[in-house]
Order: structure tokens, then sequence, then C-alpha cells
């Protein structure tokens, strides 16, 4: 169906390439729906009803907060709707996500944390009795969130700045290469670890700070493309056309000079998405009690004796989500290789 809207014949080949590598479609369209799930994964791990009869009233707590008095509970500040009296006589009734647990909620029915898997949490709880698989599947969407903002802004300011040196070459070149190379022998993640320290982890403040020097990998290989493609027939037509330098630099050199960009993002997303697991398992990402994979990681440590499923199943969800990554990014490069 993607084929009818792709006009033209390099990048149909290009695409037709990358369908026949059937583990990178696999891989692609397992990625998609872990997305979907984590993104909505109110509607599949949620402590809340998706829908609630009660005394002939519809309520849709999933999307909206209701008051208790509404249940005849004026004692209560935050409606309990697990010990809420259902009477199926008059027709209540309640539809609930599969996974009745929010990634803050403790079990207290369990006698110490954390507890193994059983029939209420398949995975079983952390330390503190939260559910690991309702953590899990919420993890990932900070997870994704975080590895895209990232990836973007590197992405976006490296093309600019490594297309400014190659397009104009000469002394903007030099100079501009030397910042480059003062820049990338600085230890970026030490350096990360110290200014997040100083200040309180918040998503916006870790890609703020991850994105500061990120740019500059990506920088170098936009300046050999720019650098490539300046002298050829099509720019100096633009130039004989009158075109300017922006529109020369966007229209006609950005759109020709993607190829490292298509081909090095895929393992971009997954080294992001390694740095924020290390960054909250050391204990300097996201402020608990935030769901995230590396601070279950975390707790795995503290409670490896007793504790194995702490280590097996955030480890496992890793190591699939960045094993799809780099099998999408094998197919992106082998259908971008221009010996094919």
């Amino acid at each position: 169906m993607i084929e009818k809207y792709i006009k033209n014949d390099a990048t149909l080949k290009k695409w037709r390439r990358f369908k026949s590598r059937k583990l990178a479609v696999i891989s692609c369209w397992m990625m998609i729906i872990s997305c979907a799930l984590s993104f909505s994964a109110e509607f599949w791990a949620n402590s809340r009803p998706l829908i609630l009869k009660y005394k002939d009233h519809l309520y849709f707590p999933v999307f909206k907060d209701y008051h208790p008095t509404l249940f005849e509970d004026p004692n209560s500040l935050v409606t309990d709707y697990r010990n809420l009296e259902i009477d199926t006589q008059r027709g209540d009734f309640a539809i609930w996500p599969i996974i009745q647990w929010d990634p803050y909620e403790s079990n207290k029915e369990v006698e110490s944390y954390p507890s193994s898997p059983t029939q209420d949490n398949w995975m079983g709880t952390d330390d503190r009795g939260r559910d690991i698989l309702t953590r899990l599947l919420y993890g990932l969407r900070y997870s994704i969130t975080f590895s895209f903002l990232v990836w973007l802004l590197t992405f976006a300011f490296g093309t600019v700045v490594g297309g400014v040196m190659g397009y104009f070459g000469g002394k903007v070149d030099f100079w501009g290469q030397r910042v480059v190379e003062i820049l990338s022998t600085v230890p970026q993640f030490f350096l990360l670890i110290i200014i997040i320290s100083i200040f309180k982890p918040t998503l916006v403040l870790l890609v703020f700070l991850s994105s500061l020097f990120g740019w500059i990998g990506i920088s170098y290989y936009v300046r050999g493309e720019y650098l490539k493609n300046r002298k050829k027939e099509f720019v100096e037509a633009a130039k004989a056309l009158g075109a300017g330098h922006v529109r020369i630099f966007f229209k006609h050199l950005l759109p020709n000079s993607l190829s490292p960009l298509i081909t090095f993002s895929p393992f971009v997303l997954a080294g992001n998405i390694t740095s924020l697991a290390s960054l909250d398992y050391l204990g300097f990402g996201l402020t608990p009690p935030t769901p995230s994979w590396g601070e279950l990681l975390n707790q795995a440590q503290k409670h490896f004796t007793e504790g194995w499923w702490l280590a097996i199943y955030p480890s496992l969800a890793l190591f699939l989500t960045l094993t799809m990554l780099s099998l999408i990014g094998e197919g992106v490069r082998d259908a971008m290789d221009p010996k094919e």
C-alpha cells in the first residue's frame, strides 16, 4: 500500500529492498505494536474500570476522575473502584482492563516485597509492591519519548552544523571542524551525570543535556555528504537559476544527503534508550516513582538473591527492544547501500 505513494523510482527500490529483509519488517511491526500498547497503556493496565455502570448511570473512570460522593462514599477523597459495591441485579457492571494495576499502586495483599509472580501480578512486584508488567509497559513510553526527542534535536542540529561546514567549505569548514574536535574530547556521559546531580532531573532536562553533544557524530557524515554534493550539476543549475543559499541548502542538497540520517536513526534510537536505562540504573535518571526500566534493574541488583524476576523481565524487555531496533537498522542500512 505504501508503494502507491512513492513516486521516486530510487526510493521505491530502497523500500522494496527493505521489505525483502523479513526480520527487519517483523521487527518494525513489533516495535509499532509495542509503542501503540505503551502509549495507550491506560486501556490495558489501570486500577480504574474502562466503563462503569452504577445506578443506571454510565461512567468512564479511565478518562475522568469522579468524586467518591457519586458512589455514596462521603468519607474518602479518592474513589476506590475495587471495593465499590456492584449490584448486578439492578444492572450494574464494570469493564476492567486486562491488567488491573496502575504503575504507582502497591499490592497490599502480598506478605512481603518484592513478591514473586502470581495470578494477580504476572511478572511479580518490585520492592514497593508495584506490578512489574505495568511498570514495564509504562516505562517503554518514557524510553521511546526520550529516545525520539534526543534523536530529533541531535539530528536537526547536527544536520545544520555539518551541512553549513560542508556547503561553504574553506575557513568555515576549517574552524568549524576545530570546534567540533574540541567538543568531541569532552567526557559526555560523566559531564551529564555531574550536571544532573546538581539539578532535579526531569524528562525535559535529560533530553536537553543529552542533546548538547549528541549532534557531533552525525555532523561528520552530513558534512561529508554536503562536500560531495555541493559541486554536482543540479546545484550548479540551481545557482544559475538564481536560487539562494537557503533554498539550495534545504531544497536541493538536504534531500540528497539524507542517507546517513536515515541509516543511523535506528541505531541512535537504540543508543538513546540504553543511555536513559543507564542513567536510571545509576540513580541519575527520571525522578522516582516514574516507571523506568533502569530503576527496575537497580532494584534487581539490591534484591538479586530473592528477586530473580526483577532482573529477568526488565533485562528481557531491554534486550528485545534493542534487538528489534538493531534489526530495523540493518534492514535500513542494506536498503540504503548504494552498492545494492
